[in-house]
């Protein structure tokens, strides 16, 4: 059923989800009070596309007639149906969000009027847009609301009114503050699943610590364990976020099938630690180090406790990246590759643990036998062995990667600054089997959703 919703040069397109005749897996979906019946009578809480001017509420936002509207409703897609406003800044919340949205959920990034998340401004590199924006944000609908304001934030209360998910990573205590915490919420929206993300959780000495990517990886452990000749080094990618954004996002869908087994729909609390999270990715150093053993010594782009693992450089100067994981494979490399078959049985390096323990001596043998040959060459030898090996690619190398390339991997999304390259998700057999829909400009949908929460006309 499909409703059009009038107003000035707005013509709204809204499908009503929850009463369509496919509907979303019956876990996923609330119970209908009659309020909630109202709403979806007048298109309220269904997804929508309109596109609105990338204002804030308090502006005379207005539809351009040359926007491009991006083909929100994916019914066939496991989380059509489900809404989700997020009060999301830099990466942790949005890299949870726009997983949810890969998979059909309808998110709404609630921004800053003017500015925008803050990450809008980390870089220019995408035809002027921010790399780490345009990675986390497609998909998204962009409401600009000035949460100091009490207009915008009885709209925001209205539109979680209508919501399956709240997730958000603001600064501790911030969604108390503006009477949207869960604790707050709870007996109103009993069926809400709230997501907090914060560095350290809402409990414990470290509850009210500001904490960003860096300082998390340092108070996991993660420095203490990357980098080479003493000199500790952080992952070069967001790796604290990124691990709250994941397992925010798999609690999320935990939360929402376990709210559709329960009879009364009831809603849950996710408490996303960072530290937590990362924590959970050190497990290996963790038990390494375990009853007060040293933990693993720093090995740069080795591994630090199964050698040969990691780059050798080879006589074209180009380095080839191999990890040996057992014994039949190091007696091939030997053999087949080092053409030294002696040295599989030689005492200093019989063993894995001898063989991290005289790592220094075997890799001066490894790199003398390579010197002799192209990095091609080596591969070559590798390959023949049934040695696992890799390239080590700089940025143009993955653009390029012949593997992505035959695997068809790449589509494009829109963004403000026109068309760009974007990867399929990871599962993904295609686009038709994903939602890939544009990168929003600040306060795109504003006119679409104060319209849908009939709003529209309060606005000043």
């Amino acid at each position: 059923m499909a409703i059009r919703i009038h107003h000035s040069r707005l013509v709204l397109r809204a499908k009503l989800l929850r009463g369509r005749s496919s509907p979303p897996a019956p876990w996923l979906l609330l119970p209908l009070t009659q309020s909630r019946k109202r709403d979806l009578t007048a298109g309220i809480g269904a997804s929508t596309c309109g596109i609105g001017a990338g204002r804030s509420i308090s502006s005379s936002a207005r539809v351009s007639s040359s926007a491009r509207v991006s083909e929100a409703i994916r019914p066939e897609l496991p989380l059509a149906g489900v809404t989700v406003v997020s009060l999301e800044q830099a990466i942790a919340a949005p890299v949870a969000t726009r997983h949810l949205a890969d998979l059909g959920a309808r998110v709404i990034k609630v921004e800053r009027p003017g500015v925008g998340d803050f990450a809008r401004q980390y870089d220019t590199r995408v035809h002027g847009l921010a790399s780490h924006f345009v990675w986390t944000n497609r998909s998204k609908e962009s409401l600009a609301l000035d949460l100091k304001q009490p207009k915008d934030l009885a709209v925001l209360k209205k539109l979680i009114g209508k919501a399956d998910v709240l997730i958000q990573n603001l600064a501790p205590g911030a969604t108390d503050r503006l009477g949207i915490s869960y604790r707050k919420l709870k007996d109103e929206h009993p069926s809400l699943i709230v997501c907090d993300i914060s560095g350290y959780g809402d409990s414990g000495p470290y509850r009210d610590k500001k904490a960003y990517d860096l300082l998390v990886q340092s108070e996991a452990g993660m420095l203490s364990v990357t980098g080479s000749d003493g000199q500790p080094a952080k992952v070069g990618i967001s790796i604290a976020d990124i691990s709250a954004g994941m397992y925010a996002f798999t609690n999320i869908l935990g939360a929402l099938i376990k709210r559709g087994k329960d009879a009364e729909k009831k809603g849950a609390h996710i408490d996303i630690s960072m530290l937590e999270t990362m924590v959970e990715w050190m497990g290996f150093p963790l038990y390494y180090a375990y009853d007060g053993q040293p933990g693993p010594k720093l090995a740069g782009a080795s591994h630090a406790s199964i050698y040969p693992y990691g780059p050798f450089e080879t006589g074209s100067g180009t380095a080839v990246m191999l990890g040996v994981q057992n014994e039949r494979e190091w007696a091939r490399l030997c053999s087949e590759v080092l053409e030294n078959p002696a040295l599989a049985t030689d005492d200093r390096f019989s063993s894995n643990v001898k063989r991290v323990e005289n790592r220094d001596e075997l890799r001066r043998l490894i790199v003398e036998s390579f010197s002799r040959h192209s990095a091609e060459e080596i591969v070559a030898r590798l390959d023949k062995a049934g040695i696992a090996n890799a390239k080590v690619n700089d940025m143009k190398g993955v653009w390029d990667h012949p593997q992505l390339k035959a695997r068809g991997r790449w589509t494009e999304i829109e963004t403000p600054a026109g068309r760009v390259p974007a990867l399929l998700p990871p599962g993904v057999s295609s686009a038709a089997n994903t939602r890939m829909d544009g990168v929003p400009s600040v306060g795109q949908h504003n006119e679409s959703i104060l319209a849908e929460l009939g709003e529209l006309d309060k606005q000043g």
